[in-house]
């Protein structure tokens, strides 16, 4: 069940490693006593550690970008020989871009926009549906979408970033041109393998790893800055202006490769409950955004002093003895990239889950304490088919390219369109002032999306079809989900009813606890309904049990459980999780029994009442009805998913019409 938070006054709790959860500047106001000191030390420590990891895994897939979007948005102008207009035009924009997008939006305004420390399309979702006091069918349509594009990311990306790495064989050797695919599909293949023993045991190398590619990246663009000093007048936006004035003709295609600089900027406020806010400003201005910038601004340097390089602009950088260790360093980057899309949509799942949007999925946590170490292997082998299938059919880096704009640009343009309606609803802006802040961005954002439009036919379809299913899927279970409860409601006996009818009854009463889920604690469950109706025995103690999920990443220790007696043998026991946790019920009865439910482990049973819908509609409803069906006989058994204890635990079904 969705609920909103209880208590609705409850201030957002810090993340568990916010690195803004301490303030320096208190220590400066005084002298320092030795416990103090060691506090301080403790917090840089923690902050340093923290931001070394948000380099690997924040900015893992953004860092690949030089790789490719130079290289393509020159293509995109058709010139034979870029010469100065060309180049610098492109550079402006490159680096206008990162400055707009991801230093505005997402560093200086996104971030500050958390749910409890948690960031991502469906916390941003959760924050406008809080603020706003009810449900909005258009605003839930949006989170989908975002939802579901993301997913077109989380297929394209380990397939473009891993194979533009790869190909840089061929330029070793170019016999082993015919080798990039098989190797590309073996580095893929045993990366998605290897997700259930989760990222824990490896995700120490990606800050290090990724630190050494980002000053390689710096180090090589600053080198080759000197072909061509001029090179630095990109800074001016005057450049990007007049080359998409004087370039009309082939400027939304420029538009769309440039915006390929920016692809995995998502992920700064996706993996904000991770890191905290500090460490990925600090990951960004201090390392990642100088050296894009300086690999960029060497790439087109070298362009112009060297015109026949344009073609492979990335590894032309470095010098040939060197190149085999480039080539090795960028394969290494894409797949810490592809690893935090991976991770990310583990994520989404689980969040989409929690929110309803998903049929129940089983959650392995691959981490002792860490709740964001998950493995989802239903999400892994289908994303493991979805980027072998687009290997395949497309076969190089730059024909994928074409279809990885689309799903970027239209999950930041959703992002962006939840982020002002939050302003609005919450009260913190006026609509008039919230939407004049956005609409330069939006704009921008806009086009970008347009741009990427022309490219469907030629591939960009593929994250079109893949969020439209993805999209219709989660609106089918969302859907559906409704459909059940309204009819189930209609049936329904209320509790309270039912108490005071119980306490003249001659039903038996038998020593134990009986614990029965439900999803509404105000009904009676139909698990219980049943076993009376054919048994004809109630437990001397009869627990009415309601797993909630609240629309925040988070449950405090205050909100997780809430224990009622009803009158007689019954209590009403409610148990409440985060959206971004796995509800572990035989955990949280340590809670239960600290809010003072008695029972005996050993004497208890768990009723499930198992609902199988009947699809009963008509034309497009009907669809959408066998859509729901389908996916509720996919869903994981609720035993798993709730962490029952699976020797004490009886089934009782019944049909459902919708």
């Amino acid at each position: 069940m969705i609920h909103d938070p209880i208590p609705r006054d409850v201030q957002p709790a810090l993340p568990l490693f916010d690195a803004e959860a301490l303030d320096i500047a208190d220590y400066l106001k005084a002298e320092p006593a030795v416990d103090d000191i060691h506090t301080d030390q403790t917090h840089r420590q923690r902050v340093a550690a923290l931001t070394l990891g948000a380099i690997g895994v924040v900015y893992g897939d953004i860092g690949t970008s030089p790789i490719y979007a130079f290289r393509e948005a020159l293509k995109a102008t058709g010139a034979a020989v870029p010469g100065m207009p060309e180049v610098l035009g492109i550079l402006s924009l490159l680096i206008w871009t990162l400055i707009l997008i991801v230093t505005v939006k997402y560093v200086f305004v996104l971030l500050r926009a958390d749910n409890r420390g948690e960031g991502g399309i469906l916390s941003l979702y959760t924050l406008v549906r809080l603020a706003a006091g009810r449900r909005s069918v258009p605003v839930l349509v949006l989170a989908l979408a975002g939802a579901a594009l993301f997913a077109g990311d989380a297929a394209i990306t380990p397939a473009i970033s891993v194979l533009s790495a790869v190909e840089g064989l061929g330029l070793i050797l170019p016999a082993l041109s015919t080798y990039v695919i098989p190797v590309t599909l073996g580095i893929l293949v045993a990366l998605f393998f290897v997700q259930r023993r989760g990222t824990a045991s490896v995700a120490a190398l990606f800050g290090p790893i990724c630190v050494v590619w980002f000053v390689a990246l710096a180090g090589l663009g600053l080198w080759h800055i000197a072909d061509e000093p001029a090179v630095l007048r990109a800074f001016s936006p005057v450049w990007g202006a007049g080359f998409l004035l004087q370039h009309p003709g082939v400027a939304f295609l420029v538009l769309g490769a440039v915006f390929l600089a920016v692809t995995g900027g998502e992920a700064l406020y996706a993996d904000l409950g991770h890191f905290g806010r500090r460490p990925i400003m600090l990951a960004w201005f201090a390392l990642v955004l100088p050296a894009l910038v300086l690999n960029y601004l060497g790439q087109g340097a070298m362009v112009l002093a060297h015109p026949d390089l344009a073609e492979e602009s990335f590894f032309a950088l470095a010098p040939q003895a060197l190149l085999p260790v480039l080539v090795v360093l960028a394969t290494a980057a894409t797949v810490i990239a592809s690893q935090a899309v991976i991770t990310g949509a583990f994520s989404m799942a689980r969040g989409a889950v929690q929110l309803g949007f998903l049929p129940r999925l089983r959650i392995v946590h691959t981490a002792e304490g860490q709740s964001g170490q998950i493995y989802i292997a239903a999400v892994n082998w289908l994303l493991l088919w979805g980027v072998l299938w687009l290997m395949l059919a497309f076969g190089s880096s730059t024909a994928l390219a074409s279809a990885y704009g689309i799903a970027v640009t239209g999950t930041m343009v959703l992002t962006s369109i939840l982020g002002v309606l939050y302003l609005v609803r919450s009260g913190r802006l006026r609509a008039p002032v919230a939407v004049l802040l956005a609409a330069p961005i939006l704009g921008v954002e806009l086009v970008f999306l347009a741009s990427n439009a022309l490219k469907i036919a030629d591939g960009g379809y593929v994250p079109v079809v893949v969020a439209s299913v993805l999209g219709m899927l989660m609106w089918a279970w969302w859907r559906g989900t409704q459909a059940v409860k309204a009819r189930v409601a209609k049936l329904a006996i209320s509790v309270a009813d039912f108490v005071r009818m119980m306490r003249n009854s001659s039903v038996n009463v038998i020593p134990g606890t009986a614990f029965f889920l439900t999803g509404d604690p105000g009904i009676v469950p139909s698990a219980l309904l049943h076993n009376i109706k054919h048994n004809r025995v109630l437990h001397e103690q009869t627990v009415l049990l309601t797993v909630e999920t609240l629309r925040v990443p988070y449950a405090t220790a205050d909100e997780r459980v809430t224990v009622e007696p009803l009158g007689g043998c019954f209590v009403r026991l409610i148990l409440r999780f985060g959206f971004m946790e796995t509800p572990n019920v035989s955990r949280a009865m340590a809670h239960a029994r600290a809010a003072g439910l008695k029972f005996d482990v050993m004497a208890s049973t768990f009723f499930l009442g198992r609902r199988r819908a009947v699809a009963t509609g008509e034309g497009v409803e009907l669809v959408l009805d066998r859509i729901y069906v389908a996916l509720s006989r996919m869903a994981a058994d609720p035993t798993d998913f709730y962490h029952l204890p699976r020797d004490r635990v009886v089934e009782l079904g019944e049909r459902v019409a919708i």
